[in-house]
């Protein structure tokens, strides 16, 4: 759907270890607003984890279609950011970063054990993770005297127009909108104030969407 997408909920970080072979994978999941975030916890983790031989990664950002980046830091190609991008792109999950530390265990795993173990230990820190929906909302402003926004909203919500939040300021009022109720102010602001007041665009934002609330 436009305009919404899956990602971590606002907390901790997630975490899950697995050792194959005596080597030992440790992943940190977090979620992350922007790339440096993200590049910020790679370093985080090696910075914590000296002693371990890698530190590999892989974040997608943003709603689709998404930044999407992947490190192997000294893994053989592809055995350990692609399967972690892979499992991150399989929970749908978004504004998301994995760091996978690898400790080796002296036993060299090969190219496809390589592979799933980046991969389960991704999965592992992800069980069960809390997620929300990340849905975009429009920004409106309604010029109009202080003493009529009240009404008119009041108006706007007996006519089914979604107001999701009301901001009052000196110059009028402020609403909050999903996308495709815009069209629908429009008509309604003009039927309201015989056409004297038209819907000004005020940008948009991206908000956390509570657990069974509708879209």
């Amino acid at each position: 759907m436009d305009g919404v997408y899956a990602t971590l909920a606002r907390g901790a970080d997630l975490t899950g270890e697995i050792e194959v072979r005596r080597s030992r994978f440790r992943a940190v999941v977090r979620r992350v607003g922007d790339e440096a975030a993200a590049r910020a916890l790679v370093e985080e983790q090696r910075r914590a984890h000296r002693d371990a031989r890698h530190h590999c990664s892989a974040f997608v950002l943003g709603p689709p279609p998404s930044t999407e980046r992947s490190n192997d830091d000294g893994e053989p190609s592809g055995t350990a950011g692609a399967p972690m991008l892979e499992v991150l792109r399989g929970h749908g999950l978004s504004d998301v970063c994995a760091v996978v530390v690898r400790w080796f265990g002296g036993t060299l795993l090969g190219t496809g054990g390589l592979a799933r173990a980046y991969a389960e230990a991704v999965e592992t820190a992800l069980a069960h993770a809390p997620t929300v929906r990340r849905v975009r909302r429009e920004l409106v402003t309604l010029t109009l005297p202080h003493a009529d926004a009240g009404r008119v909203e009041s108006e706007l919500r007996a006519r089914d127009v979604q107001v999701r939040d009301t901001t009052y300021g000196a110059d009028g009022v402020r609403l909050l909108l999903a996308p495709a109720d815009v069209a629908a102010l429009t008509e309604q602001v003009a039927a309201l104030t015989a056409g004297a007041v038209a819907p000004e665009p005020a940008g948009a934002t991206w908000l956390d969407l509570p657990p069974g609330q509708g879209v």
